[in-house]
């Protein structure tokens, strides 16, 4: 079984920014392509940013692109996603997700192992 846990969500003023990370266990995670998702109260999850196993290849939402980097270090068996210029519209509860194939992937469905998620307020 595979488990992911994010940590460092918070509250943060409109401009600032946050380091969120995941940690994952279970196998091997470095032949895995891994998510960062985000859902608002009321809203569906969307998704953010994805990687591929090697690290080599990421792809960003519109709404992230230039704001937001991934990345990942498998020997720690953790993702980060740095955000930065960070918008009223980012707050949500963050979600780590991971594959079962080395290839990133834009849709929840395509994800086989999800953490808790972790909070994100930005302020006005």
């Amino acid at each position: 079984q595979v488990q992911l846990v994010e940590s460092g969500g918070g509250l943060v003023q409109a401009g600032g920014s946050l380091r969120l990370s995941c940690a994952a266990s279970g196998r091997t995670f470095s032949s895995y392509a891994m998510g960062w998702f985000r859902q608002a109260p009321g809203k569906e999850r969307e998704f953010v940013v994805a990687i591929n196993w090697r690290g080599s290849i990421t792809y960003y939402a519109d709404s992230v692109k230039g704001r937001f980097t991934i990345s990942r270090d498998n020997a720690k068996n953790t993702v980060y996603l740095q955000m930065n210029s960070l918008k009223p519209a980012d707050t949500a509860v963050y979600y780590c997700a991971e594959r079962n194939t080395a290839r990133l992937a834009t849709r929840t469905y395509e994800y086989d192992y999800w953490g808790p998620g972790t909070q994100v307020t930005v302020s006005s």
